[in-house]
Parts: C-alpha cells; structure tokens; sequence
C-alpha cells in the first residue's frame, strides 16, 4: 500500500511537471484572445436559434475560454439579458470544449488525433445539442426557466462570468502590446489558474492513483478490449458516466482521459469522456439552481445524447479515416524528470508567468479574484471595460486598467427615485481611473504610466 501511494504521488507530480508548459501555453493564448474580444454585446448577437446564431454563439464561446463553472454562470447571464436560451447553451458547450488551452494538453498528453477529434466532435455536439433542444424544449418551458433563472440563486463563479477587461479601441497589435493590454492579459492568465488549478490537481491526483491503484485487467474488462466491435459502441456511452462521478471538470479531465485511454477504453470513448466536463455532479446541481429542476433534468439527457452521439459519430469518421492511434502510449510517466525539451519550456513559462504575476500584483489583481467567486451584478448591466467611480454602478467591477485612461464619455446620473434625474453630460476628457480614496468598488488602476488616449462610453447600468 506505501509502495502504491508513493508510487501515485510520483506519477501525479511527473504528470504535472509533463503538461506544465502546455498549460502556460494554452492560458497565455487563451489570455490574449479574451483580452481583444469583448462579452460586451454577447447577448445582443444571439436574438435566436437559427444556425447563422449557432454559429456565433460558438464562435464566441471559443474566444471566451472558462472554466466549466464560470461558462455555465456567464450562459445564464447572457440568457438573462436577453439571449436565446438554445444560443446560450452553445456558447456554454463552446466556451469550454473547442478552447485553445484543451487543444494544447490534449496533443501534449494524448496527440493530435485527440486534438483533432475534440475539433471535431465539438460542433457536432453543439449541431445535435440545438437539434434535440429546439424538440423538448418548448416556449413554455423557457420562459419557466427564465423566471427561476431570474431569482439570481448563486452557483459558483458568477463574478467570474460577469468580469470583461477587453479592449476595445487600436489594432490588434496595439491591444495585445499595450500596457492596458499587457495588464488585460495578465489578469486572465491568473485568473484562469486560480479558477481551475484545483481541477487540474483533482484530475493529476485521482489519474495518479488510478493508474496506481486500478489494474490494467479491470479496465480491460470494464472497456471491453475483447470485443472491439462492442468496445466501440460502449466507450461513447459509458465515458460521460465515468466523468460525472469524477467530479473534474474543463482540462482537470485530460489527464484522467489519459489514463482511461492507456486502460483500453475507445477512442471515441475519450471524446465523449473529455466532452462531459458540464455533467459532473455540482455543475448538475447548479442547472438546478439556475433553470429549476425539470428544466435542468432535460438538459441532463440531451446533454448526454448529444455528447455520446457526437462522440460515436468521431469515432466512425476517424476510423475510417485510419486516424485512430494504433498505440496506447498516452503520457501517465513512470520515468522522473530529466533534462530535455519539457524541462526547457517548463523553465521558459515560468519565467513568462512570472512576469505576468508581478504585473498582476501591481494592478489590483489580488481584489479582482475576491470578486470572482461572488454573486455577479446586475445582469442587466452592460459589462464594464473601465474603472467605476460612481456608487450604485450596476456594472460588474473589476477593471484592469493600470493608468490613466482619457475618456470621451457620457457621465450619466443614476436615479435615486426622484422625478428629476440629471441628463447625461458629455464633455472633456475624463479619468476613468479616480485618485480617490477608498473607492465604492474595486478598481485595479494605478497610478499613470502615461497617457495612453482612447474612447470609451460608461453604458448605464
């Protein structure tokens, strides 16, 4: 039993220092594109389930890379503003299985067969998901969502979902180069690894035990190898299973599909497995919780059909393509940890991370992840991209602006219930970013760099 646990702790710690770099990569990436793509006007591009809708709403949720529970808070906000609820549950499936991170560990860990299927599969969940809501779903039983989704019941990771520190003026260079950019970047990079380090730890250690403890015979039997016909059916139908009673979500799970992939379970198997990180137990109860509970009980089945019919129809284009991996040679190390390639980039990212935690330190990130676990604003509000300084803003608050920011803007009076309301005053250059003390909600500015113009409009809460 000692010799097994330290065995486990091994393989968990080789494990995590194998995809370490992959992880940097794949959340430095995916920091930059939510960095220049704003959730701003989310809700107003998804009026409907037509497919050209389907096709955006996936588009965007790529670009909005989240955690599994921070994608289902942001799906309800958006459904709550105003979007389509069949759209905002694609956005939901997108913004966590075609992201930039996944794609990344999954060709380190497993190759690129898997990040190919996951490409895949991925829009013809999303295509079998709207097929079989636009069927059970019926107005009636929307719109009994909308109400439940409308008492604002807390989840996890709502003030996660409701946080959007893009930029919006300048090229694509200026955004990403830009000091404000720079700090944008930062800030969703630590945010990312505060939001799923405990998965990705979950996931090494329960895939460090198994591979450990389980015995390869038993998950032969379980994924029955000896039958390759029927282990090509069954895979699909039991990998969403094994991953609700996993409770690891996002990409927590490819290292656990590493090891189910080793113990003989189907390609297509995989798939569906890596697709179920929105059918583990808690994010369950939170569809509950959001959409009450016969809603939540029919996105639990659809969910499961379209996540196993997606993953067999992989499984049949990939085989008779012969692109299915011949070998199970998928990376649960048993060697230590040597110098070459992975030691190299490991120490590169480091470095890179490092760099972008000092410049998280300095710019209010330690307030910002407070918020993120917190109740969101007011949906209703449009999310906010500079800093606040008038109170009673229903705006999500977090702005990663580190300087002085020239502002061309609408400085709209908020009522307070008298029938006299100021007009909005539109005039000067103002500065988002206040000197004054003690603030009514958390801003990340520091003091300027240097002017750095741009316009901006504070939308009204």
């Amino acid at each position: 039993m000692v010799h097994q646990l330290l065995q486990a702790a091994q393989m968990t710690g080789i494990m995590a220092w194998e995809i370490l770099w992959a992880l940097c990569l794949g959340f430095l990436l995916s920091s930059v594109v939510e960095a220049v793509v704003s959730k701003a006007q989310m809700s107003k591009l998804l009026p409907d389930s037509s497919g050209k809708t389907i096709i955006k709403a996936s588009l965007m949720g790529a670009a909005s890379s989240s955690c599994s529970y921070a994608a289902t808070a942001l799906a309800r906000t958006l459904f709550r503003k105003g979007a389509d609820f069949i759209a905002a549950i694609a956005f939901q499936f997108a913004s966590t299985n075609l992201v930039v991170e996944l794609s990344v560990l999954l060709a380190v860990m497993l190759g690129w067969q898997f990040m190919a299927a996951e490409f895949v599969g991925g829009p013809v969940m999303i295509a079998l998901l709207v097929v079989l809501l636009r069927a059970t779903l019926r107005p009636k039983l929307i719109e009994a969502a909308r109400r439940h989704a409308e008492l604002g019941l807390t989840g996890r990771m709502e003030g996660h979902a409701a946080m959007d520190m893009s930029l919006h003026e300048g090229t694509l260079w200026q955004k990403i180069s830009s000091r404000r950019g720079i700090t944008a970047t930062s800030h969703y990079y630590w945010m990312d690894w505060y939001s799923l380090a405990p998965d990705i730890v979950l996931g090494l250690v329960i895939s460090g035990v198994l591979a450990a403890f389980v015995p390869a015979e038993f998950w032969k039997a379980f994924f029955l190898t000896g039958h390759p016909t029927l282990a090509r059916l069954w895979g699909p139908l039991v990998g969403p299973l094994v991953a609700v009673l996993s409770f690891v979500c996002s990409v927590g799970n490819v290292p656990l599909a590493a090891v189910l992939w080793n113990g003989g379970i189907s390609f297509g198997g995989v798939i569906s497995f890596l697709f179920a990180d929105l059918l583990i137990l808690p994010i369950l109860n939170i569809y509950r919780k959001y959409y009450g509970m016969k809603v939540a009980a029919i996105l639990t089945v659809v969910f499961y059909i379209a996540m196993a019919g997606a993953a067999l129809a992989v499984e049949g284009i990939f085989g008779v393509l012969h692109l299915i991996p011949a070998e199970r040679s998928a990376m649960v190390m048993h060697e230590g940890v040597t110098w070459n390639y992975t030691t190299v980039l490991n120490i590169v990212f480091l470095i890179v991370s490092a760099m972008l935690l000092v410049r998280f330190l300095k710019t209010g990130g330690p307030e910002m992840l407070r918020e993120m676990g917190g109740a969101a604003p007011d949906p209703n509000a449009e999310p906010h991209h500079c800093c606040i300084d008038q109170p009673g803003v229903a705006a999500p608050k977090h702005s990663c602006h580190d300087e002085s920011v020239s502002v061309t803007a609408a400085a709209t009076a908020h009522s307070s219930g008298s029938a006299s309301d100021e007009k909005a005053r539109a005039s000067g250059h103002l500065s988002c970013c206040s000197d004054q003390p003690e603030p009514t909600s958390h801003s990340c500015c520091s003091r300027p760099e240097g002017p750095e113009p741009v316009e901006a409009a504070h939308s009204e809460g």
